[in-house]
């Protein structure tokens, strides 16, 4: 059985699938692991940490992936990484499905089983495999940093012999995981937080990491059965809108993370908003790949649009390489050694597990979800 993990060729994407640690226990479970030299570079991860480790360093691409039984990617293979994987071979990765739903076709043309891992239920069970909650955490984490560093105020209050410098304040849109570890963070670095979220449940975890829940009062509640964020009623939409207008004008920093899973990002803060923001303010924007919380948002870029400073890094995670690898290969093992791997040293695929099912999105040149069928 051979396990390959290939460099990252997707720009600004510095993580890799697998790191030394995941690769012993690969390897103690009966498996070639071949590592493309240079994959983990840009995670602070040397060749030589590898080979440590036992894998078989490979030279390129071809080398790494030729007689592979499993790929393991962070990012959806581009064209030219597809083609050199074997057919018949298990592909797992965050595919991006609803994003490239057109990949679907040529995973089925190569009789790959691709799994898309961003799809994982949300049960106790794949808590340990949930590779959305553990790069959007950092990807919380990395939005408040960047905020504060474009930012020209202070988070903490600050009492000096030439006066006192007030808090900043800052608003959190969406109580997630990327969102919650927003709050937390911020609240460390002594601003006064408050946040807003669809979903009435989420009150309770914001108000335990010391924000302000702000909310619009209504009947209907934004979460789905799976505990995601839904899109609301016209009603509901344009008193939140009006309740984010007038708490967005006081804000130092806003740091926007809603997300619907398939759909575009929701506008969340309009240009007019922004118009009536402080001059100064920063708005990080982590939905940006998806469309942007704030259309005002450039992909990849730090703007300025009536004196408010946007940021629009799309790939938060990636920006924290080293620990987000970490997690994310984490992950991955957990995902491959459960429900992957056999006893007896070989590939033995629990086709009828839900976290199967859940993620598996093609598998003999068929398509088996559900949702892309």
């Amino acid at each position: 059985m051979k396990i390959a993990v290939i460099c990252e060729r997707k720009k600004g994407e510095l993580r890799v699938a697998a790191t030394p640690d995941a690769v012993k226990k690969y390897v103690a479970s009966g498996a070639i692991v071949a590592i493309e030299a240079g994959a983990g570079t840009s995670a602070g991860i040397s060749d030589s940490e590898y080979e440590a480790a036992g894998a078989v360093m490979a030279p390129d691409a071809f080398a790494c992936i030729n007689e592979a039984n499993i790929v393991l990617k962070v990012q959806p293979p581009e064209n030219k990484e597809l083609m050199l994987i074997p057919e018949g071979a298990l592909l797992v990765g965050m595919l991006d499905p609803y994003g490239q739903r057109e990949m679907l076709g040529a995973y089925n043309l190569k009789k790959l089983s691709a799994f898309a891992l961003e799809l994982l239920p949300r049960i106790s069970r794949a808590q340990a495999m949930d590779v959305l909650s553990s790069q959007s955490n950092l990807a919380g984490y990395r939005a408040v940093i960047d905020a504060v560093s474009a930012s020209g105020k202070v988070l903490p209050m600050m009492m000096t012999a030439a006066g006192t410098v007030a808090p900043a304040k800052v608003l959190v849109l969406g109580a997630g995981v990327a969102g919650l570890q927003a709050i937390a963070t911020a609240k460390r670095l002594g601003a006064v937080v408050s946040a807003f979220d669809v979903r009435p449940a989420v009150k309770e975890q914001v108000e335990s990491l010391g924000a302000k829940f702000i909310e619009v009062p209504a009947a209907e509640s934004g979460e789905t059965q799976g505990g995601y964020a839904k899109e609301m009623s016209e009603d509901y939409k344009r008193k939140q809108s009006q309740l984010i207008h007038d708490t967005i004008k006081k804000q130092d920093i806003v740091i926007s993370t809603a997300l619907i899973p398939g759909k575009p990002a929701p506008v969340l803060i309009t240009e007019e908003m922004v118009k009536d923001m402080r001059r100064g303010a920063v708005i990080a924007d982590l939905a940006v790949a998806s469309g942007g919380n704030c259309p005002l948002s450039e992909m990849d870029k730090v703007v300025i649009k009536h004196g408010v400073i946007l940021i629009g890094f799309g790939n938060g995670p990636s920006r924290v390489a080293v620990d987000a690898s970490q997690l994310y290969s984490r992950n991955l093992y957990n995902f491959v050694s459960t429900l992957i791997l056999g006893k007896e040293k070989n590939i033995d695929v629990k086709w009828d597990d839900e976290l199967v099912t859940g993620t598996l999105l093609t598998r003999g040149g068929a398509t088996m979800h559900n949702n892309f069928k």
